[in-house]
């Protein structure tokens, strides 16, 4: 592990602070409420003040240029910009200062908007005392600034991709035209994720497996991709640059001498059937299966759950090609990154909710489209226990939009108060499809809002009208409420629902069939969130640092997001995001070395007394990162154990210079005379 160096000219270390500081309007967002003109001259007369301006928009060129220019003509040596949130234009100033000559960390953000303006409306001359205070603050830190240097941490070229989806898919490709090594590890037996269980995408119309199948013949004949299948996630350590996961791959029980041809045979021949999971448990299949024609591996798969390892398939084969004796086994993966595509769950409906598990005419909108695929258990024939479709009910935000005291929490206690963006599209589309297909069939779709909100996705809305869709609107506080039809000879079940389109008219529709258009939930990955200590969302999807700046970076350096682990998404945003998480990686990787932020933890190993009369308090308040260890180090001629910090590890949270009693360590940037000049700033007078 090394650190950058830095121009002679850039290290302002032993130089007198001269500093420029530069007030934000934010385009009135600040401005409207703080008096800006008067921050400005209050800053002016600061200690080593050299120059205080302000501007409409500071994170603009224009802006960025002004303090470029500033440092060149000025002579600065620190910068102070006083804006919106650090979170946002941080890094934006500190490449400014970068491209005048200056050391990029010898700057400071002071957040006047959401700290001041955003919070303090009503009382505009103490809004202005306040950002008057924090300027002042950020000068104060300033003026003790030192010339940080990027930390260089060696990095393995190899990228680990968890999940077998499009999105995992689509990144393990994208990684490896960038000349990037990648282990694709999918749990289950075969590749392809939710994708596979689709019959055609919108707003194309093209078939979902044959778009899949040409992606997965790119990833299985691509020499830099290895591909486990079966692969569970026993454990993951490290650190960005060089993480560790350890893998326990099951075995699928076929050999390389197992015949193709007698696959048939050899599924024929189980006697164990469940309910199979691919077509939504519309129908069954063998504990030997495959789950769709042109599945990959083409080779089947033994579940181990219902083998009873009776032996027939062994005996159809003469013991040639399978093995119900093989164990797993366990192999370990070293990478310098990790991209988590490990896909979403289908929001399952309560017992009883719209009449799922109570009727059988009341279906999921992933069953609908398993039962209209032609692959599917009916091949495709609308028919519902034997009986023909005359009548299709399809229903909204199951599962999503709920509403606290209207809908039942989960097991977490929590509902699912946010939109899963994909289903009014996708009801839309069966809605038509079920249209063409069938053009005197009745469709009816009740709904709270329609959001189409993709390119082409509004098609489907107006072209679902002119086919004769009939749309009701209805609100949370009173949804469709499914029931048993009393005329035995129409439609077996009925909806009723307060239409807000007709002024809340109460209708009754028959129904031959009802679709829940089910939500998406995050899939549960707690034993990877815990082994990698994720963040994630109110939502319960693991939480990005930024939505616009690092769209799929999570807070834990290295660890990369693609598709519908983050956020309810469909295939176009899935591949996207999975293309941008592969840039990300090799944006990282491919210099050999990862380049991270110097705010790391310090030690002075002249005032650490190595845990001797401090119980090594550091040690243990460090235990979720473990990046504080005691060593063994020679100082003055002297052996002593003393703490040392794992840069890569590290996080800058400063918990342990809390605890050290010693005052022996400090944050880089952060360090306890700067908090003191800090303190001082804001408690001085301001008038």
């Amino acid at each position: 592990m090394s650190s950058q160096g830095t121009d002679a000219r850039q290290n302002a270390n032993e130089q007198s602070a001269r500093i420029g500081v530069y007030i934000c309007h934010c385009g009135g967002n600040i401005s409207d409420v703080v008096d800006v003109e008067k921050v400005v001259q209050a800053a002016a007369k600061l200690p080593d003040v050299v120059i205080a301006r302000r501007n409409m928009f500071m994170c603009s060129d224009p802006g960025q240029n002004l303090v470029v220019e500033d440092i060149r003509q000025e002579q600065l040596n620190r910068v102070v910009v006083a804006a919106c949130s650090p979170s946002l234009h941080e890094v934006t100033f500190r490449g400014a200062l970068s491209r005048a000559g200056l050391n990029p960390f010898l700057y400071e953000h002071a957040n006047i908007r959401e700290q001041v303006s955003w919070c303090a409306k009503s009382d505009p001359a103490g809004a202005t005392d306040k950002a008057i205070r924090l300027v002042a603050a950020a000068v104060g830190k300033a003026r003790r600034l030192r010339a940080l240097k990027h930390i260089h941490v060696d990095a393995v070229g190899r990228v680990a991709v968890v999940g077998g989806g499009v999105s995992g898919l689509r990144a393990a490709r994208d990684l490896s035209r960038r000349g990037l090594a990648v282990t694709l590890l999918e749990r289950s037996p075969f590749l392809g994720g939710r994708m596979a269980q689709l019959d055609k995408v919108y707003p194309t119309g093209d078939n979902a497996r044959a778009l899949l199948s040409e992606l997965i013949k790119e990833i299985t004949g691509d020499p830099n991709i290895v591909l486990h299948t079966g692969a569970e996630l026993l454990g993951a350590s490290g650190y960005i640059g060089a993480f560790h996961l350890d893998v326990r791959l099951h075995p699928r029980g076929f050999t390389e001498e197992f015949d193709p041809a007698q696959t048939n045979a050899v599924i024929d021949v189980c006697p164990e059937t469940l309910r199979n999971e691919f077509d939504y448990n519309l129908s069954k299949r063998r504990a030997i299966f495959l789950p769709y024609q042109g599945c990959y591996p083409p080779i089947p798969a033994i579940d181990w759950k219902s083998c009873t390892k009776c032996g027939k398939c062994v005996e159809r084969t003469e013991g040639k090609g399978i093995s119900l004796t093989e164990e797993p086994k366990d192999i370990s993966v070293d990478s310098g990154t990790i991209v988590l595509a490990t896909g979403f769950d289908h929001y399952e409906p309560s017992q009883g909710e719209y009449g799922y598990a109570q009727y059988p005419e009341v279906v999921t909108l992933p069953q609908l489209i398993r039962l209209m695929d032609k692959e599917g258990p009916t091949q495709g024939e609308l028919r519902i226990n034997g009986r023909r479709v005359e009548h299709v009910c399809l229903i909204h935000c199951v599962g999503s939009r709920q509403v606290d005291g209207i809908h039942k929490p989960g097991p977490d206690g929590k509902v699912n108060d946010y939109c899963s963006r994909v289903c009014c599209t996708a009801t839309l589309q069966a809605a038509c499809e079920i249209k063409e297909r069938c053009p005197d069939v009745n469709v009816y779709d009740f709904y709270q809002d329609i959001r189409t909100y993709g390119r082409g996705h509004e098609d489907y809305y107006e072209k679902a009208s002119k086919l004769g869709v009939l749309f009701f609107r209805w609100i949370p506080e009173a949804p469709p409420v499914v029931g048993k039809s009393a005329d035995e000879k129409g439609a077996p079940l009925i909806v009723k629902v307060k239409d807000t389109l007709t002024f809340g008219e109460e209708l009754e529709v028959p129904a031959d069939l009802v679709v829940l258009s089910s939500g998406m939930l995050p899939r549960d990955i707690s034993a990877v969130v815990d082994m990698l200590k994720l963040p994630r969302s109110a939502d319960r999807f693991l939480q990005e640092v930024h939505p616009k700046l690092r769209p799929v970076e999570l807070a834990v350096g290295g660890v990369l997001i693609a598709g519908t682990c983050q956020a309810p998404m469909d295939i176009g945003e899935c591949t996207a995001a999975a293309s941008a998480a592969a840039v990300k990686a090799s944006a990282l990787l491919t210099k050999g070395y990862i380049e991270i932020d110097p705010f790391k933890a310090l030690v002075d190993s002249s005032a650490c007394t190595g845990g001797t009369d401090c119980g090594a308090v550091c040690v243990d308040e460090c235990r979720p990162m473990h990046a504080i260890s005691l060593i063994e180090k020679e100082i003055d001629g002297e052996k002593k154990k003393v703490a040392e910090v794992n840069n890569a590890m590290c996080y800058g949270c400063g918990m342990c210079v809390a605890v050290c009693s010693h005052r022996a360590l400090q944050v880089a940037g952060w360090e306890l005379d700067q908090f003191d000049a800090m303190v001082d700033a804001i408690a001085a007078d301001v008038a």
